[in-house]
This record gives C-alpha cells, structure tokens and sequence, in this order.
C-alpha cells in the first residue's frame, strides 16, 4: 500500500486527488495537512512513501497586489515549498510531487494567437505569481538525487465541479450573456479527473521529471463557452463582430486571461 501526504488541506486539487485516490482504498492511504498551521514542522514524514506539495497562494488579479503581499506569495509559494520537500527529503520520502503551474511559460498570447507548449518551451515568467512558482521549482530540483525523484506538475487551465480560477468565470459569462465574441483560438485544459489520473500515474511508476498534462484536444474559448451554455439551458450568440476592438485592447481587459 502506498502511503501519501498531501500538504494543503481543502484545497481543490489536493481534495480531488484525494478522493480520486480513495477509489482505491485497498492499494493507497492519504493523509492531508494544513500548512497554515506551524505544527506541519513538527509532523514526521518518515511513514510517507510520497508528499504531494499542493499548498500555495492561488493567483489573483496581479495588478490589485501590493508590494507586502507580494512578500508573502514569495514566502508560501516560493519558500514554504522548498522548505517542505527539504524535509520530505531528509525524512527518507522517495518522490516529491510538486503542483507548478503553466504560468511559467508567461501570459497568455495576444488574442486571437495560439501559444503551443512543448518540451522545448522555455519558461518565462512574466509576472511575480509566475515567478514564485519557478524559483519554487529551481529550488526544488536541487534536492534531486538517486534516493529523492522530483515530479513537476505544469498544469493549464483546471476545469470540472468546483473548480476555481478562469473557469468560473467562463462559466458565468456563459449564463449571463446573450453573445460572444467568436474569436478563433487553442488553449490547453485540463479536466480535474484527468489531472487526477495523471497523478496516480505518476505515484504508480515514481515518475521524476518537469511534465505538462493537458486533454487531448485544444479548446477554443468561444466553443467551451457555448457548451456551457448549453448544459445550463441557455443560449448564447457567438459573433465576430467585436474582434477587432477585443484584439486591440485586449491587454487592457479581463477577457484576456481567459483567452
């Protein structure tokens, strides 16, 4: 049986892994824990075969944080995850399963642009949100040895129940709105029980690596925006009327994180 600690108690991903994990409660036992709390530091890591680093301050509207805030992204999202795989590494943990995030390769293209990831992609951090997550992750590899596998998840845009970040918002504009702007772009996703199994597998072969899981097929915003619309009974115009005032303000407005 594996044993598997997942650090960030109540937060979506760690709470669906968890769940996802349960299904198979004969092969895997999880445990969770509250990083708010400074007693995690006293808690022994030595019965884990994996930690799963969750924790961290979730991304916001960047130009509405202050400069103290900013410390503290650095501290939890930075700092508190080095320190945490430092102490899975010292307490014998085997791997170390880290949630990054596709922020690290910049923000979103102009509108209307695709922007494909690859393995060759080099990361590029345009804000500070981007940057606490790669100097997490920089940090992190330096723990690497025959004894300690490091797993770095990348993961885009998560979408399923309960799911935070841009996704709700689609969703709102989706029941809300009458049109649409009809804009031809790809995204990569991930749906939250794909990322879940994507995890599993990673515990099951005790993966090391940078990896970046997305579904199968790019989504076009306007198309996910229509579905959604659909399965809440609502009717939504799409139209290409607008494009050129969205392409040309578009850094300027919301809609562009979610492009």
């Amino acid at each position: 049986m594996m044993h598997i600690l997942i650090t960030g108690k109540n937060s979506y991903v760690g709470t669906s892994l968890e769940k996802w994990l349960m299904e198979e409660s004969d092969k895997y036992r999880v445990d969770t824990i509250d990083m708010q709390i400074e007693s995690w530091k006293n808690s022994s890591f030595a019965k884990y075969d994996v930690v799963f680093h969750v924790a961290g301050i979730a991304h916001s509207d960047m130009k509405k944080v202050s400069e103290e805030q900013k410390k503290e992204y650095y501290k939890v999202n930075t700092d508190l995850a080095i320190e945490v795989a430092k102490k899975a590494k010292e307490e014998g943990i085997k791997q170390f399963i880290f949630m990054s995030s596709a922020i690290v390769y910049g923000d979103s293209s102009p509108i209307g642009v695709s922007k494909i990831i690859t393995e060759n992609t080099i990361p590029q951090p345009k804000n500070f949100y981007g940057d606490t997550k790669l100097k997490a992750e920089e940090g992190i590899r330096t723990l690497i040895d025959n004894n300690f596998k490091v797993c770095i998840i990348r993961s885009p845009m998560i979408y399923g129940k309960g799911s935070k970040g841009n996704y709700p918002i689609l969703s709102k504009w989706a029941v809300r709105l009458l049109i649409f702007p009809n804009i031809k772009n790809n995204r990569s996703m991930i749906y939250i029980d794909n990322l879940c199994e994507f995890i599993k597998l990673m515990i099951d072969n005790e993966e090391g690596g940078i990896f970046f899981p997305q579904n199968k097929e790019y989504v076009q915003t306007a198309d996910m925006v229509s579905i959604i619309a659909k399965v809440n009974g609502k009717q939504i115009m799409l139209t290409t009327l607008f494009n050129p005032l969205i392409k040309l303000f578009g850094k300027h407005i919301k809609v562009q994180f979610v492009y």
